[in-house]
């Protein structure tokens, strides 16, 4: 099983794609009625929801983090982390650019 095993590379893998997840659910529970591809460039060109769906979907990662580490599987829930930086700085930056 995927939560078994612990190296750095899956740790990356899953931080990748905790986010994209996240904005994927949030997407089908608060914006069904619009395409997804209005939903993503709403997205990004609205410093309000920039802030308030993208750290809804950092979340998803939060949960991987904790699982991950309360199960001491340490090199998967660094990954994870070191995405979730990665996601919050660019978060951090397209807010401010835009």
């Amino acid at each position: 099983m995927i939560f078994k095993k612990d190296n750095l590379k899956l740790g990356l893998v899953l931080g990748l794609m905790g986010p994209i997840v996240g904005l994927v659910v949030i997407y089908f529970i608060k914006f069904p009625g619009i395409s997804f591809s209005d939903f993503f460039e709403t997205f990004i060109k609205t410093n309000r929801l920039i802030t308030s769906i993208g750290s809804l979907s950092l979340l998803a990662n939060v949960l991987l983090f904790t699982i991950y580490i309360n199960t001491h599987r340490d090199n998967t829930a660094k990954g994870i982390f070191l995405i979730t930086l990665i996601y919050g700085i660019g978060i951090l930056l397209l807010k401010i650019l835009n």
